[in-house]
């Protein structure tokens, strides 16, 4: 055997070593056994002593508010942010607060809007989408009904005690929907 022949063997032999051992851990080589791969190179870097040095993420103290709460511990004063009420939304309160004063000689009323799910404010509040069925106690009330596109609708209705009645507002566009230039 020459000596070329030799090398082109020791070549082979480490090549296809190598190649053995690319295929096996491409095999088995699991997210457990990349992970500590990961974790072992980066320990040993540079990147490990970055990653060490990152802070602790630290929660913001959010004040105590309702009736516990202290008046020097406003939102206002400690955090620039708003804080989210934990109550149910206006809506639902509006409504019930409405439905709760009807009282023995209620009134029904059933709202609905052309184009549907407009937002329904009972004497500037709001109170949900239509259609929605109302009980109110008798007397004068201002409805507003607001459709998703800017729509508005406005009436007032005097119930009497008793009575059953269904209005039908027909929303419409504060704006233009087509803009046309006059040609001179």
């Amino acid at each position: 055997m020459s000596s070329l022949q030799t090398q082109a063997l020791k070549k082979l032999a480490v090549l296809g070593s190598a190649a053995a051992l690319v295929f096996l851990c491409a095999t088995f080589a699991g997210s457990a056994c990349g992970q500590a791969v990961a974790e072992a190179a980066g320990a040993n870097s540079v990147s490990a002593g970055v990653g060490s040095s990152i802070k602790a993420i630290t929660m913001p103290r959010i004040p105590a508010t309702g009736a516990g709460a202290s008046a020097s511990t406003s939102p206002s004063s400690s955090s620039p942010h708003l804080i989210a009420s934990a109550g149910p939304p206006a809506e639902e309160t509006n409504r019930k607060s409405l439905e709760a004063s009807a009282g023995k000689d209620a009134s029904k009323l059933l709202l609905r809007a052309t184009p549907v799910e407009g937002q329904i404010w009972v004497n500037g509040k709001i109170v949900g989408k239509t259609p929605m069925l109302l009980v109110l106690s008798p007397g004068k009330y201002q409805i507003e009904m607001r459709g998703s596109r800017g729509q508005t609708g406005k009436r007032s209705i005097d119930l009497l005690p008793h009575e059953t009645r269904e209005l039908a507002v027909k929303l419409d566009a504060l704006y233009p929907a087509r803009v046309t230039a006059a040609v001179r």
